[in-house]
């Protein structure tokens, strides 16, 4: 069967070509239906999909669909795929092995996204179909550390740009300033040597942008490369036919030997700028995730792995699994997130919480990956390996940050979309402006005008004003213990007025101790204990963790109980031995009809009862945190208005709030009545924000403007907040706000240079200072002034760097 190019159904597992009448398999995915020569590619496919829907042509770059590529070749046991048949000769041939850019050899499922649009998501690196820019991979590695190939790639073209274009603006500019040319240089002649040395650079080494604007006029996505394309090709066309046909102008446009003015040293000029532009803004990019890059390097890559002999051996971190035991040596770096079996160390966890004292750990404690041991050797349990530990979980999550978008980048979003075809029309204008009202020749100074309203107005210092400022910032943060996890928290952050915090782990240490048993029926003491502790065993619950110490410490055996009930925010059910038994506050017992005094020691009560009546009340104390008192004063004193919400009772509240200088509390809150309180303050207008590191705090996390997370609380509590603080007290919010507070600020004055930058830039490059001033911005002095701004911007945005939090 003779199958058209137009028409070629692939396998996308192998390669090779279908007749989807030859009954072969087929599998349908995403409402597209593929074919298969044979049932294992099929299976492969259906097991993996995702890995067979596009492949890159090796040649140019593009994206090409698996199952329709033009051409297949496969070359030292590896299947290419091509745009065409250009592609697949000149890639057989072996001019050119590789894309423009040259991909690093990707990660298992490793994704790419792009700075600016971070809605794109590709599972290659390629550019964005809506900005140009080249996509960045979502999750830095220690593989990204160094140059990228984008910037060797560029850097190499600039360097060459630079050369041929030395000698072009010199043959340019010379009649200019009196110095007199060899006779071969004057003329059509000196013009036909131009155009030699204008034609590489415009087309090789401006080769990227050029496919850039291209892809940007494909996807009806106007963006800063239509400018730069469109300006560059008009200087360089212009030129191009006024060498090659000067018989097609107008005697008023020639010299006095008969040639056309040209401008091939502005459209080189041009490409070479651009390019330096794109140089020091793809380093200073790299700089944002250096912050990333070093909690990376901070994990080391051997283990010290203790066998069931006792022998110690080394081994790549890669293969320690969770429950094995490792030893730690004294001056070294943790390898895995464990807990302590044997010895008692003192861990710096600077790195988690930017606190930089050491920590004294005890046999039982949790020790994360990465932090480093100043005292001797100790044995740790394995728990997380790998993508698991809490130090790659910070990398992944403030990567994710840096991809978010804060609200105010709504407002750059609406200018752009408008903005180039603005351009243009005011470039075709000015081009009109010029060529009716203007001097002579006018037709020259008509294409000067356009061209350098089309490059001046390149709205990259507009679309990097926030998302430079947002990268920076969560890489800051990540060095001080703040998490932030996505833009819009910090964007709320800085304007709070009221903050919402809960009692239990957020204001106090979270380690609530067994004060005393209350018995009102014939138990004893280690009879209700013992229940209890059964009821609460398996729970990570604070007040759980007491219960079993306390019965640890007396020797009571606790048992399994049956029929267990979750009651959110109240308590537990059970039966136990043939009797039914319920722990919880006073408002489980309320809902059993049980009659319990109310407390009014300050203290947490959790009330016992068997088989419908009262047995035992528990009453726990817990110790507020050292920072919490200054942390709410300094909140305070800077116009934040504090209100604790607990679930614990009353009395228990105001005891904490009166040393803290709270005023107002609200006891016995379950979950949704925190999350509804949340929602009347914010119906009067008000800023709100929640502090909270419980499983019952995460609907009132999710409600508030800012959701703050204690880094020691519950995966959902942090899943829910949009800030995490991972040395899991308030100190931290003071560092979160003051970095909150600093990044809108510098997201303000980024969108103010952008801003003001444009509505400067286009008049005078349009020519509204010629009537006065004789002045006519040139488009080469337009591209650098193009460039200089998107390095203004990514420079400004690099001083949060050395901001002091």
């Amino acid at each position: 069967m003779n199958i058209q190019t137009s028409q070629l159904i692939r396998d996308p597992v192998c390669g090779m070509t279908v007749d989807p009448a030859a009954g072969k398999p087929s599998h349908d995915h995403s409402g597209r239906l593929y074919h298969f020569c044979n049932p294992k590619c099929r299976d492969k496919f259906v097991a993996e999909p995702e890995s067979y829907l596009t492949a890159r042509d090796p040649v140019c770059g593009m994206a090409v669909d698996r199952a329709s590529a033009p051409e297949t070749a496969k070359h030292d046991g590896q299947r290419y795929y091509f745009c065409s048949t250009g592609c697949k000769e000149t890639f057989l041939a072996g001019a050119a092995a590789a894309p423009a850019v040259a991909a690093p050899p990707a990660a298992p499922g490793m994704q790419w996204t792009c700075p600016m649009d971070p809605q794109i998501v590709r599972d290659a690196p390629g550019d964005c179909p809506i900005c140009g820019m080249s996509l960045e991979p979502m999750t830095p590695s220690l593989a990204d550390d160094g140059p990228s190939p984008e910037l060797i790639d560029f850097t190499r073209r600039f360097w060459i740009g630079v050369a041929l274009s030395a000698p072009l603006v010199f043959l340019a500019m010379a009649p200019h300033v009196g110095i007199a040319l060899p006779a071969a240089l004057h003329g059509a002649a000196g013009q036909w040597f131009q155009l030699l040395l204008a034609t590489p650079v415009v087309l090789w080494c401006g080769w990227p942008f050029a496919r850039r604007a291209v892809a940007s006029v494909k996807n009806r996505s106007a963006n800063m490369w239509t400018l730069i394309g469109l300006g560059t090709a008009a200087a360089y066309l212009y030129s191009l036919v006024a060498v090659a046909a000067p018989q097609l102008f107008p005697d008023a446009l020639k010299g006095h030997d008969g040639t056309i003015g040209v401008y091939f040293e502005s459209a080189a000029v041009i490409v070479v700028l651009v390019l330096l532009g794109q140089i020091l803004e793809l380093r200073a990019r790299q700089r944002t995730g250096e912050a990333l890059r070093g909690l990376l390097k901070l994990q080391p890559t051997i283990a010290h792995l203790i066998g069931p002999d006792g022998a110690e051996r080394d081994v790549p971190v890669a293969e320690i699994r969770p429950g094995q035991i490792l030893a730690v040596r004294a001056d070294e770096r943790i390898p895995v997130d464990g807990v302590v079996t044997e010895g008692e160390p003192a861990i710096d966890e600077s790195l988690m919480t930017g606190e930089p004292l050491p920590v004294p750990k005890q046999p039982g404690d949790r020790v994360p990956a990465g932090a480093f041991n100043g005292s001797g050797r100790f044995l740790l349990r394995t728990e997380r390996t790998g993508a698991e530990t809490q130090l790659a979980r910070i990398v992944a999550l403030v990567s994710e940050a840096q991809k978010s978008r804060a609200p105010v980048q709504s407002l750059a979003d609406s200018v752009s979309r408008w903005f180039v075809p603005a351009t243009v029309a005011v470039a075709v204008l000015a081009f009109a402006g010029w060529l009716v009202f203007g001097p002579a020749p006018s037709l020259a100074y008509a294409i000067t005008a356009a061209v350098s309203v089309l490059i001046i107005a390149c709205p990259c210092a507009l679309g990097l004003a926030t998302p430079m400022s947002v990268m920076v910032a969560a890489g800051k943060g990540a060095e001080n213990g703040v998490l932030v996890r996505r833009a819009e928290a910090l964007e709320a952050l800085a304007g709070i007025d009221t903050l919402i915090v809960d009692k239990t782990g957020t204001l106090t240490e979270g380690r609530p101790k067994l004060t005393g048993i209350a018995l009102t029926g014939a138990w004893s003491e280690d009879a209700a204990l013992t229940r209890a502790a059964s009821l609460e065993q398996g729970s990570t619950h604070p007040i759980a963790r007491a219960f079993a110490e306390a019965a640890k410490a007396r020797g009571l055996n606790v048992a399994t109980p049956q029929d267990f009930a979750s009651v959110t925010g109240q308590g537990v059910r059970a039966r136990l031995d043939g009797e039914q038994l319920a722990l919880g506050n006073a408002r489980l017992m309320e809902s059993l009809g049980i009659s319990t005094a109310a407390a009014v020691t300050g203290e947490t009560e959790v009330s016992l009862a068997i088989d419908g009546v009262l047995a035992a009340r528990f009453s726990f104390a817990d110790r507020i945190k050292a920072s919490a008192a200054p942390a709410l004063a300094a909140l305070s004193a800077d116009g934040v208005n504090v209100i604790m919400a607990t679930g614990d009772n009353e009395a228990a509240g105001q005891k904490v709030a009166r040393e803290l200088g709270i005023e107002e509390v609200h006891g016995r809150m379950l979950p949704e009545a925190k999350a509804e309180l949340i929602g009347r303050l914010k119906s009067q207008g008000l800023k709100v924000a929640m502090a909270g590191d419980g499983v019952n705090d995460a609907p009132a996390l999710a409600a508030a403007d800012c959701g703050i997370a204690m880094a020691s609380g519950s995966d959902v509590a942090i899943g829910s907040a949009g800030i995490t603080l991972l040395g899991g007290d308030l100190a931290g919010l003071l560092k979160a706000r003051r970095l909150a507070r600093a990044t809108m600020g510098n997201i303000r004055e980024n969108l103010l240079f952008a801003f003001l930058y444009n509505a400067i830039g286009i008049p005078v490059a349009a020519g509204v200072l010629y009537p006065v001033f004789g002045l006519l911005l040139s488009p080469a002095l337009a591209a650098l002034a193009m460039s200089l701004s998107s390095v203004s911007v990514i420079a400004n945005a690099l001083r949060l760097t050395r901001l002091r939090l």
